[in-house]
């Protein structure tokens, strides 16, 4: 729950200007539970209307602890609930009025196998998405979804419905679009993806194939901790080719 407005940092004091924290200190906060945000996102987010951070004379970026809270709020309701920005922006103004904001459910699919050990369900759930509601989540027209299908961008599951990950690409080919990437100019980063689960899957196939159930578990965590990395460090090594730096 969002306690105070955008921009509630910005009194003016020192106290105040010792909570405020650079574009990059934000990306290290967000990504503990986001690992997939960016600076480009944190910056699309504020060109939305759905955070303003303060600006120093040199024109740097400073977010308070309340923008980063507004921040993860967002990512966290993309991510669970597949809104539109305009819907979460309306929530976010409804949430500064002191109104109860009530979040829709996603349908949860389970794999239904009965020899799972009890807990481990959750481990499995996945929220999924037919293909109306994920244009809405990220704002896309039939079009352009047919398009990054016909690319291989992302592909429906065998009953029609798109998961999390599917809903996270169209986003990302969304916002990629704004700057004039076209979904052609993507196969290149795509077949780069391939080539890295390749490398992981090569990793931990073996665990995988364990007639142990923990060690098949270590597996699936070896896995997502190895993905994890890898996209950490495509991201480094773009920034090191561009010579960008944390604005």
């Amino acid at each position: 729950m969002l306690h105070t407005p955008r921009g509630g940092a910005g009194s003016g004091t020192a106290a105040a200007d010792d909570r405020l924290m650079s574009i990059g200190a934000v990306l290290n906060v967000l990504r503990d539970e986001f690992p997939e945000v960016t600076i480009s996102k944190i910056r699309f987010l504020e060109s939305e209307g759905l955070v303003e951070p303060q600006r120093t004379p040199s024109g740097y970026r400073k977010f308070s602890p309340e923008d980063v809270e507004r921040l993860a709020y967002v990512l966290r309701v993309q991510r669970d609930h597949y809104l539109p920005l305009k819907v979460i922006r309306e929530q976010l103004d409804a949430m500064e009025r002191g109104e109860q904001v009530t979040l829709p459910s996603v349908g949860q699919q389970r794999d239904g196998s009965d020899d799972v050990p009890p807990g481990e369900h959750e481990e499995r759930t996945a929220a999924r998405v037919g293909r109306d509601a994920l244009l809405a989540a990220v704002e896309a027209e039939e079009g352009q979804l047919a398009e990054w299908e016909a690319y291989g961008l992302i592909a429906p599951l065998p009953d029609g419905s798109f998961d999390a990950d599917a809903v996270t690409v169209a986003a990302l080919v969304v916002e990629l679009g704004r700057f004039g990437i076209e979904p052609r100019h993507l196969r290149a980063m795509k077949a780069a993806a391939e080539r890295d689960a390749a490398l992981v899957d090569q990793i931990v196939a073996p665990l995988r194939r364990h007639r142990n159930p923990q060690t098949r578990a270590h597996a699936e965590a070896r896995t997502k901790e190895l993905a994890g990395l890898a996209g950490r460090l495509h991201t480094a090594l773009v920034h090191s080719a561009l010579g960008v730096r944390p604005r």
